[in-house]
């Protein structure tokens, strides 16, 4: 794991090393143990380590034998000694014991094509000098972060939005179709950012720059493949062997290992194949809440004591608010997913014992674990009905009494209801988003409203589910999900929590082998009779306890419109109400007001909102 960050300028204008120095100061949190730079004229390439294999020799920039071809590189290559015994027959000679390195030989050998070889999660940028060529690519599910400026003067690029702020003479606009998408989403896709003119690369992409024309390809695509139908039996155990290979790949590692356990299937997964595989107690760590609504702490304990791992727990209280200045200076753009804060602190604890933990991460978009999911079906089956009885079902649910905790299942009824009439793709976007487009008409100022497209957010999804290949609307959304949520909000918060605290995190249902595997196997055995995850409960029932396989998913999350109405009301109305937050006039106060009214009388939960715009109104005030 690592932090990279480059310059190359397209008119023979010397890259300044100091500005180079600053970007890489700026990822010191992503690799505390080394520093490197590669400066050549128009190219500089810079390079933070955290050293978690060949703690020795394993520094980088990387080179290959002629001193021709520079790398640097951020993740891990988890068959890097099969590609290395490959590649040393045929020839190449290596200086380094690290995994980076095969990807420079298969550069030289393979071109752009050398992608197809690589099973991890990176994120590079080499430079070809004979071809005055820069090739810079990201892993098939965006485990790890490129960011880049491209105009007719040059091409940067930093593993952070931070790192690319420290170039003095970019400006910071706001992407105000950045912010619509983001009040949507709650967190800003790729390969948009709030930023105007920087953009994300996307997972599974690559770029060529040569001659100052910048060239962006996708490589990689997950399409459900339809095969013969097996028997039950053998997608179970198809299933447990790529997972346990998936698992013990990631177990390679130079330094102590852990695992962060929520209590929920797919984490508890992880840690009954890691005990498998060490000969010594898997550390694990987890975090509660005293609000029971979101402790999943009994259900860890449950896991911790089947499989006798070195336990570790940290409770969350409302002080945590205090670390939302660094949390905003890490994003470098809003990032509206509360379970942010959580996430940070078991980094944060975790790695002052380990400095590398597995996660679940991936499990619930490939095995139909969301609750969403289960509400497009029962939504789609619905829409078969007569006219009148879809409305006479929709006024019945109106009147579920309201209930003020979106974990309360009246609230989540209430919502599913609120949106029934709507088509698929609106119905869908309405369940997942802050604020829908009647909301954002209310919520963003006149002068703002006039030059956005309101409809931009639902016309951003429907590219995405016209490339989408499924056998119904909700394998389609699952599908859309992996290429959306899982990259630009899960793996964002994940690699921001971990890397701020110099820890690794790998996630085992994201091996690339592991899930195509699982794209393979019948959609109505992942969503089975309302049971998410089916055939992923069938397949661990005789490894994890029974409370664990049947246990209704919680989500990881913190009380946080509870916290509103309490510890935390002072501190949000201080930052919403200031006159400092008015100058921007991106929104409109009184609508505002009418948000928090409402959430503080208790008829509605509007925490979510509420924390979209107190994320966006710190990162204005921090980068803006």
């Amino acid at each position: 794991m690592c932090g990279i960050c480059g310059i190359l300028n397209f008119k023979a204008e010397a890259v300044d090393k100091q500005v180079l120095n600053n970007m890489c100061q700026e990822l010191v949190h992503r690799g505390p143990d080394a520093e490197g730079y590669y400066v050549n004229n128009n190219i500089g390439l810079g390079h933070r380590r955290l050293s978690i294999i060949d703690l020795k020799t394993g520094n980088q920039p990387l080179h290959n034998e002629t001193n021709n071809i520079w790398l640097i590189a951020n993740g891990e290559i988890y068959n890097f000694k099969e590609l290395r015994a490959d590649l040393e027959k045929k020839g190449h000679r290596f200086y380094t014991q690290t995994d980076s390195e095969v990807i420079l030989h298969l550069y030289e050998d393979y071109q752009e094509d050398c992608l197809r070889f690589l099973r991890g999660m990176f994120a590079f940028a080499i430079w070809d000098e004979p071809e005055k060529k820069l090739f810079l690519a990201r892993d098939r599910l965006g485990q790890k972060p490129l960011i880049y400026w491209h105009d007719e003067r040059r091409f940067i690029f930093a593993s952070q939005i931070r790192a690319i702020c420290q170039v003095p003479d970019l400006k910071r606009q706001v992407d105000v179709e950045s912010l619509n998408l983001y009040l949507s989403f709650q967190y800003v896709p790729s390969p948009h950012t709030m930023f105007k003119g920087l953009k994300k690369l996307p997972a599974a992409h690559y770029i060529m720059i040569k001659d100052g024309k910048m060239t962006l390809r996708r490589y990689w695509h997950l399409n459900p493949k339809v095969k013969p139908r097996l028997k039950i039996k053998d997608y179970k155990q198809g299933i447990l062997q790529h997972l346990d290979e998936a698992v013990g790949l990631r177990l390679v590692s130079d330094v102590p290992l852990g695992v962060f356990l929520s209590g929920g299937i797919d984490s508890a997964a992880v840690v009954s194949f890691m005990a498998k595989h060490l000969d010594k107690p898997v550390n694990t760590f987890s975090v509660g809440f005293s609000e029971k609504l979101y402790n999943e702490l009994d259900f860890a304990r449950i896991v911790a004591k089947k499989f006798a791992t070195n336990h570790h727990e940290l409770m969350v209280e409302p002080r945590a608010i205090e670390i939302l200045p660094e949390i905003i200076k890490h994003y470098g753009e809003p990032f509206a997913d509360y379970s942010c804060i959580p996430t940070y602190y078991i980094a944060q604890f975790a790695a002052s014992r380990v400095k590398v933990v597995l996660n679940g991460d991936g499990g619930d978009e490939s095995f139909a674990g969301y609750y969403r999911y289960t509400a497009c079906w029962a939504a789609d089956a619905l829409d078969i009905l007569p006219s009148f009885l879809r409305k006479f079902i929709q006024a019945m649910g109106l009147m579920i009494p309201r209930r003020g905790d979106m974990r309360n299942t009246n609230w989540q009824l209430r919502r599913f209801f609120r949106s029934l009439h709507y088509k698929q793709r609106r119905r869908y976007l309405n369940w997942i988003a802050a604020f829908n487009r009647q909301e954002k008409e209310l919520l963003f100022g006149d002068d703002l409203r006039k030059d956005m497209n309101l409809d931009h957010d639902h016309e951003f999804l429907s590219s995405i589910y016209e490339q989408t290949q499924g056998v119904n609307f909700t394998e389609k959304t699952a599908q859309v999900e992996i290429q959306t949520y899982l990259p630009d909000d899960l793996l964002v918060k994940m690699d921001i929590a971990t890397m701020a605290n110099s820890l690794e995190a790998r996630s085992p249902f994201l091996d690339h082998k592991f899930i195509e595997y699982v794209a393979s196997v019948p959609f109505d055995l992942k969503l089975k009779n309302f049971q998410n995850k089916y055939i992923l409960k069938q397949a661990l029932a005789g490894s994890l306890p029974k409370q664990i396989i049947k246990r209704r998913k919680q989500g990881f999350g913190i009380p946080i419109g509870q916290w509103f109405r309490g510890q935390l009301k002072e501190y949000m109305m201080d930052v919403l109400f200031n006159a400092q937050t008015t100058k921007s006039g991106y929104l409109n106060k009184k609508y505002i007001e009418n948000i928090i009214k409402e959430h503080m009388s208790g008829r509605e939960d509007n925490g979510y909102k509420i924390w979209s715009l107190l994320m966006f109104e710190l990162w204005f005030r921090e980068f803006i």
